[in-house]
């Protein structure tokens, strides 16, 4: 099952199948987009941190069922499905999202984390993108995410020898942002969800925005116009005001903005 802890601002999006390593069965990809959107819809939460339960991220995708998951009615291909419908609603929530990888982090849970703004993980981490162990071929969602990621060479490294990287390695791949100590991974992981969540997110909402239409490739046009909707959207926002005078008090600012504003 997937389900939500919350701790004031910073929700936590947890993977609950410890007994098979945190594998996501169908119907735990299929709650992702629903429980997303309860979590977009909810002014408390800021930030949302994404994580296994126990010592594990998530060892993908339930092998046992991985052909249904991977099926798209749509298209009647094994395509990517389920998996891609996750994927998508991780990447495109407006609010700032932590992957807190422990343990494995293999295959389909891959896509999870790589769909996340930030992959913070322990030292004792374990990548692995393996469809070549399985005979398939990886969805096509988390492939174009692998290249953004990493590089198109890291990428055939990863998918063709379907081989483990340690918490070191994926660092220095581009799959992980952070490396931290196990006996301080926990704490740290809160503290910095809790770091995101007092800036502005305003700030942090249009940025991101704005990075994922450049790194999806979109025209010159289109982000132009993505900006001049958020240099709309400061011109009603009370967080520049809030910041630059806390600035010059040598204050702590409280931001006050939480979604966009619609006419």
């Amino acid at each position: 099952m997937l389900r939500i802890e919350q701790a004031g601002p910073v929700a936590t999006l947890i993977m609950d199948n410890p007994g098979m390593r945190n594998a996501i069965t169908q119907d735990m990809w299929q709650q992702f987009e629903d429980l997303l959107a309860q979590l977009d819809a909810d002014d408390t939460v800021k930030v949302v941190v994404v994580r296994g339960a126990g010592s594990h991220f998530s060892a993908g995708a339930d092998i046992a069922s991985v052909q249904k998951i991977l099926h798209d009615p749509a298209t009647g291909q094994s395509d990517g499905g389920d998996i891609t419908v996750a994927e998508s609603a991780i990447a495109r929530f407006r609010k700032p999202t932590i992957a807190a990888i422990d343990g494995y982090c293999v295959g389909g849970g891959w896509q999870i984390a790589g769909a996340c703004d930030i992959r913070l993980a322990s030292e004792r981490a374990v990548y692995g993108i393996t469809p070549a162990k399985i005979g398939i071929v990886y969805p096509l969602s988390g492939i174009k995410r692998l290249v953004q990621l990493a590089g198109p060479a890291t990428a055939k490294y990863l998918l063709i020898s379907g081989d483990f990287v340690n918490a070191q390695e994926a660092l220095r791949l581009g799959l992980a942002t952070k490396v931290i100590a196990l006996d301080s991974f926990w704490n740290d992981v809160e503290a910095f969800a809790l770091h995101l969540s007092a800036r502005s997110q305003f700030s942090a909402q249009g940025h991101k925005a704005l990075i994922n239409a450049m790194s999806a490739g979109a025209g010159d046009a289109s982000v132009d116009g993505l900006s001049a909707y958020w240099q709309g959207q400061m011109a009603v926002s009370e967080d520049a005001a809030i910041g630059v005078a806390a600035f010059l008090a040598k204050e702590t600012p409280h931001f006050t903005w939480l979604r966009p504003h619609e006419d």
